[in-house]
């Protein structure tokens, strides 16, 4: 399987649709023998959701039913699979195989026994679609990157790690512990289980040859990890003991008290010899794979030992004597799985040319790489020894083979827990731990009521505002020292936000910080801010760059407006909505249109909206529309030149002629830059005009909106009764004075 497989994709996905534009999607990992279910109404026709997922997953396989179905409109997901997916092989099954019940049996059977895990019984007739696709992919990267990519929604799950996270920060001796511990578990333990998810053909004297020993092989090497893994249990077992968190109790309970465990270690060990370990030096790898299996058990794979021993005996006598032959001291012997042995000698040790004795010379840096006659014979008469072992070996582990089968659901677990303790220990953990004290601050959720804790300095609310007080780029604050922090506020009440600010001011990199720190909190790792309040959202939208797709015949224009109907269409009230720059790439006139256009659709939404532009007229709708605050990049202007200071402030702020100034430097004549600035000065006198009637006539609603959006933070907040009442009557106050 893995020479099938290599280091390409290993996904085989089928996708499956009714009439009602309902997808269903089975993803099945022939690496790590996991199964992913999806099912979703598909409200793009150019079925976005589902190329989205395509490229996620990044399938080998796609396994679609004949496109019949397609709802009047829509290309139908066969057709997709042509259109886009073209170099991957493409399988037509027919709509039978589509089964929903025989997909529920199967899943059951396969995974794990409580039915709390997967909830078919109440709900498998919702969900049938995915269970069709399930059927007929079973008849045929790791945690955190799928966490990144696909984040949290459920709290609790949130919260459980955090709170793991919490006692890790503050226990090191778990901390480390559990560093240590996890080291000693191979990291290929959550690829191997599919040897133990399919049951292979009976190995019989027939088929006894080397075209099966790669597959043996690979089978030999997947029981010797199972045993490394195994024998590890008991450290984990040690680290996790004294464990409060309820993550990692739930571990220690599931995991390290139960017996299935050490029942199939028992087993193993009844067959597998107790010095056998797991290996990565390719040689070491190949002896312990043929000495796997205890001494007596097989004669034939005894025979075939001995033969092993002898040929590999023999190639190190052969290097011996051509050390004392030909000079050559320093003749060293490596060998790869590719290659077999092979001669590495120091250049410097050859005098003049080699003897011709030697073949295949290749030069490798400071040496030279070489065979012989002699070796390569050696070598093949090593490697068919071992292939006879390999085959021989998986014979006596097929009664082994299906006693591991029957709980492959509990090794199912332990790689998910192993995955997930990898991604908290360390990627989670670690990292913080590498920053000073307090630069990452927990999010924790605590519902529709605050509690006090101690230690929490960041709130994770269902429905609250979102708030981030002196946040940081998780990545560039790495590399720049004196990265500066900034500031996000969102609500119901200011539910739209407007960047601005001249070019590279950081409105893209404030941009992509956000959208950053929100997938840390909805992944359960502490974030870059002082404090923060987030509302958990089920989808981040982006429209970011300029750039045209010559693929789809479609101009930096229509890709803009392409990208943004998919916002528009797809959003959510519980949505997150980024754009950079929007209507750029047309007229001024229509860009402007368009751009605030869509601000007034989106402010018709609960959704929360960053939106970053150049058009200073856009800071008009703040006038107009309570519910938008308009935010600007300072940037001081000395001697015609631009200081960035990289700084969020409140407010619109007009800096003048900075395209001109930018112009100016470019080398444009002094009378086309006079000319511009003089034009550029009417339009805005025009402007600034307009907004001052704006403001005049909407400021009473502004300030009922002010006053809402302070009521909606106390609901909130998690002070005193007295502290409320006198935020309250500050309110009044300012309200009564005009300060608001």
């Amino acid at each position: 399987m893995e020479d099938e497989i290599g280091e390409r994709s290993s996904f085989v996905i089928s996708l499956i649709e009714n009439r009602a534009k309902e997808v269903g999607v089975a993803a099945f990992d022939l690496r790590s023998a996991s199964l992913h279910l999806s099912q979703y109404i598909e409200t793009s026709s150019s079925y976005q959701n589902t190329k989205t997922l395509l490229h996620f997953y990044d399938p080998m396989v796609i396994i679609v039913a004949p496109n019949k179905l397609a709802p009047e409109g829509m290309v139908g997901v066969s057709e997709l699979v042509d259109r886009f997916y073209a170099t991957v092989k493409k399988v037509v099954m027919g709509r039978g195989c589509f089964d929903d019940t025989k997909g529920a049996v199967l899943i059951k059977n396969l995974a794990a026994k409580e039915p709390s895990a997967l909830g078919l019984d109440t709900y498998y007739k919702q969900y049938y679609l995915c269970l069709a696709a399930a059927a007929s992919t079973i008849k045929w990267t790791r945690l955190l990157r799928a966490n990144l990519l696909q984040p949290l929604k459920d709290i609790e799950t949130i919260n459980a790690r955090l709170d793991c996270l919490d006692e890790l920060m503050s226990n090191e001796q778990l901390f480390f512990g559990l560093s240590q511990v996890l080291r000693k578990f191979p990291k290929e333990t959550d690829r191997v289980l599919c040897h133990f998810c399919f049951k292979p053909k009976k190995v019989t004297n027939g088929v006894l040859g080397v075209d099966n020993a790669r597959r043996s092989q690979m089978l030999i090497s997947s029981i010797i990890l199972l045993k490394t893994a195994l024998d590890a249990l008991p450290l984990l077992s040690k680290a996790l003991k004294d464990a409060k968190s309820f993550l990692l109790a739930n571990i220690y309970k599931s995991i390290c008290e139960n017996e299935k465990y050490a029942s199939i270690r028992k087993r193993i060990g009844e067959v597998i010899d107790e010095d056998v370990l797991h290996a990565r030096v390719p040689f070491v790898a190949r002896t312990q794979q043929c000495f796997a299996v205890r001494a007596g058990i097989d004669g034939l794979l005894d025979i075939a030992r001995r033969s092993f021993c002898d040929t590999s005996e023999a190639i190190h006598n052969l290097a011996n004597k051509y050390r004392e032959d030909f000079k050559l001291p320093n003749l060293k012997l490596p060998f790869n799985s590719r290659q077999g042995f092979y001669f590495s000698i120091p250049q410097k040790d050859i005098q003049g040319k080699l003897p011709s004795k030697f073949i295949q010379v290749l030069k490798h840096g400071n040496n030279i790489h070489c065979s012989t006659l002699e070796l390569s014979s050696l070598n093949v008469r090593n490697k068919s020894a071992a292939a006879e072992c390999y085959v021989r070996t998986e014979v006596c582990l097929e009664a082994l083979l299906d006693a591991i089968r029957e709980d492959v659901s509990v090794l199912t677990l332990l790689a998910e827990v192993l995955c997930l303790l990898d991604m908290i220990v360390n990627s989670f953990a670690h990292t913080i731990s590498t920053k000073p004290v307090d630069r990452y601050t927990r999010p924790e959720f605590t519902g529709s009521a605050m509690k006090e804790m101690p230690n929490c300095v960041t709130l994770l609310t269902d429905n609250g505002p979102m708030a981030i007080d002196a946040g940081r780029h998780p990545i560039l604050e790495s590399i720049h020292n004196d990265f500066v922090s900034n500031n996000l506020f969102l609500s119901e009440a200011s539910n739209m936000v407007i960047v601005m600010g001249p070019n590279m001011s950081g409105k893209s990199t404030y941009l992509q910080q956000i959208c950053l720190t929100v997938i840390l909190a909805q992944i359960g790792c502490y974030v870059p801010a002082r404090f923060s309040t987030f509302r958990a959202v089920d989808r981040i939208f982006t429209r970011m760059g300029t750039v045209d797709n010559l693929e789809s015949n479609s101009s930096t224009f229509m890709t803009e407006m392409r990208e943004t109907a998919f916002v528009i269409q797809n959003v959510s009230r519980r949505s997150l909505i980024v754009m950079d720059e929007l209507g750029r790439a047309t007229s001024s006139s229509d860009g402007f249109a368009i751009a605030w256009s869509c601000c007034e659709y989106l402010l018709s939404l609960k959704a929360y909206t960053i939106f970053a532009t150049h058009m200073e007229n856009l800071s008009e709708l703040a006038t107009i529309y309570p519910n938008v605050k308009i935010l600007h990049f300072h940037v001081d202007i000395r001697n015609n030149h631009l200081d960035f200071k990289f700084e969020l402030k409140d407010g619109p702020r007009h800096v003048p002629h900075y395209g001109l100034l930018l112009a100016e430097v470019a080398g444009l004549p002094s009378s086309v830059i006079e000319t511009a600035r003089s034009i550029t000065s009417r339009i805005t006198e025009k402007e600034v005009k307009r907004m001052e009637v704006n403001y005049l006539q909407y400021h009473p609603i502004q300030m009922a909106y002010r006053v809402a959006q302070r009521l909606i933070c106390l609901k909130y907040s998690s002070q005193d009764e007295d502290s409320i009442r006198q935020a309250l009557q500050d309110l009044k106050d300012q309200y009564i004075d005009g300060r608001l």
